[in-house]
């Protein structure tokens, strides 16, 4: 049984995956309750056993038992035992698996986390149920970002970024294409309601690298990484779009290698239908061409669901490897259901399909798995080996303990929040705002001297018409004064004093050269005497 992993007994012979095939993806499908839970827990030990890694989103809780051996003790122990005697498998025994733990809210395990960029402008419109012209919005968002080197790391920077596309609504419209604040509000809301889902625990930094997922412990067994995903089922969306990502992830990660002996990766998606419930067709474009291409990767794809036809056809038709338990035909959708279903399986003349589908019991498939040639084998109906490790969910205290003492803790835990768009913008919006500050300065001290100026000339101007009047007041009233009695009697007798005196001088001045007698000089009083009486006559005219 070394050539692929047992799955059980079916057709008096074993039912085995070929390792070789086991990247052309597969389908594990059944109502509640067949069995469903321990088929795909037999598998991934498989797949350990034989060194190849795998994911698990664990819906339920149950599949954290990989970490731990089965118990005698348990309940299922007879059962188990009595299955595995009668497919023959003689060397079944209780085993753990190496198990790493994740959980997106890193409450049950490590978190898982990565960046708005990388989970791209159509997966976060998807994940936030936004229509075409918003998608368009977010596109322009996603390339402005990218265009001016602005990070887009966590949700604070997308809105950061929304809100300036919003304040260059008019610029981006005139570029790109229209951008509405409308618009840009409903995305606004769209990511108010994502917080309230848990979306801020999943984008941020540190982001989870792949090479992390792809590990073989020192007995060489894959790694088995589980994802709790019971508290992310309430939040569909997120959940379905978080596993896409990861798929999308997984393809632009790894090398191309074609068909390898076995796979690098198994991938197993719990839950499948919420992949594809409500999803726009760019979606399912994109889920199938992940699906088609990501087997060249080395990487199988393995959907798990209640219900075969809740899978597109276009790519369930990739799924060559079928494990199908119970279906409940009670409904018309049920019958259409198991008549799917039939249809699926390549023919076997000894099993009528559409029969035993609604009569196999707990821990019985039709199985058809493909062969080494590619094609699949016949449908068998078969008997599933039993699991080796506990059926059930570990203890909190187990699950703390393997949390604290793996590989890839002390990476993980502590949250990194380094500068990115949010700040970037931020520090613009205040530089802008302190320049505007500036400007405004400037702007009021000009416009403060501009007044100063303007009073000032006012005053200037008011001080020469001022001096202009006194002037003017001065010259009036020296004309004034020049008219008066007193001033006139005052010229004339200025003027005759000044003419007398004149006449006395040239007397006296006679007098000297040419001599004259003593008695007119005597008489006369003299030269001072005549002055003062001319004087003295004058003002009393």
């Amino acid at each position: 049984m070394s050539d692929g992993i047992f799955i059980g007994l079916g057709g008096g012979k074993p039912q085995l995956l070929d390792l070789k095939r086991a990247n052309r993806h597969g389908l594990i499908a059944g109502a509640t309750g067949t069995g469903k839970t321990v088929t795909l827990q037999g598998i991934i030990e498989g797949f350990s056993k034989v060194g190849v890694p795998s994911f698990v989103a664990d819906v339920k809780g149950d599949l954290s038992g990989l970490a731990m051996a089965g118990s005698p003790q348990a309940k299922t122990h007879a059962a188990f035992a009595a299955r595995a005697a009668e497919i023959g498998e003689t060397d079944w025994a209780y085993a753990d698996m190496p198990v790493q733990f994740w959980d997106l809210y890193g409450e049950q395990g490590h978190p898982i986390r990565t960046t708005v960029s990388e989970m791209g402008p159509l997966l976060l419109s998807r994940l936030m149920d936004l229509n075409e012209v918003q998608e368009g919005v977010m596109t322009i968002a996603f390339h402005v970002a990218d265009k001016e080197g602005l990070l887009l790391l966590d949700l604070d920077d997308l809105q950061a970024m929304l809100a300036h596309c919003a304040n260059r609504a008019d610029e981006l419209t005139t570029t790109y294409g229209n951008v509405s604040k409308q618009s840009i509000g409903a995305i606004q809301r769209a990511l108010l309601q994502l917080r309230t889902q848990g979306g801020d625990h999943f984008f941020g930094e540190p982001a989870l690298e792949m090479d992390d997922f792809i590990r073989t412990d020192d007995r060489g067994r894959g790694i088995v990484n589980i994802l709790a995903a019971d508290k992310l089922m309430a939040a569909p969306k997120l959940y379905s779009t978080f596993l896409l990502w990861l798929m999308s992830e997984l393809f632009e990660h790894l090398p191309e290698v074609g068909d390898p002996d076995k796979p690098k990766l198994v991938f197993f998606f719990d839950e499948a239908h919420l992949l594809f419930d409500d999803a726009p067709k760019a979606l399912l474009d994109k889920i199938e061409q992940v699906v088609r291409l990501i087997r060249s990767k080395g990487v199988g794809i393995y959907f798990i669901t209640q219900n075969p036809i809740d899978i597109p056809d276009t790519v369930a038709g990739q799924l060559g490897n079928r494990v199908q338990h119970a279906l409940r035909a009670f409904t018309p959708r049920d019958q259409a259901a198991v008549r799917s279903a039939a249809e699926t399986f390549r023919a076997n003349p000894g099993v009528d399909v559409a029969t035993a589908i609604t009569e196999l019991k707990v821990g019985e498939a039709l199985v058809s798995l493909l062969q080494a040639d590619g094609s699949p084998a016949p449908v068998e109906r078969t008997l599933i080996k039993p699991p080796a490790s506990r059926v059930g969910p570990v203890t909190p205290q187990e699950r703390a303990v393997m949390i604290q003492t793996d590989a890839v803790g002390d990476k993980y835990d502590t949250a990194i929040d380094r500068e990115s768009a949010e700040e970037i913008l931020a520090a613009k919006t205040q530089e802008a705002a302190a320049s505007a500050a500036a400007a405004r300065a400037q702007d009021d001290a000009a416009k403060a001297a501009a007044v100063q100026a303007k009073a000032d000339a006012q005053a200037a101007k008011e001080a020469a018409r001022a001096q202009a009047a006194q002037a003017k007041a001065d010259a009036a009233a020296a004309r004034e004064a020049a008219n008066s009695p007193w001033s006139k009697a005052m010229t004339s007798a200025t003027r005759a004093a000044s003419s007398s005196i004149g006449r006395q001088v040239a007397n006296e001045i006679g007098k000297q050269v040419f001599g004259s007698g003593s008695r007119r000089s005597s008489a006369g009083g003299g030269l001072v005497g005549t002055v003062l009486r001319s004087v003295l006559g004058n003002l009393m005219r």
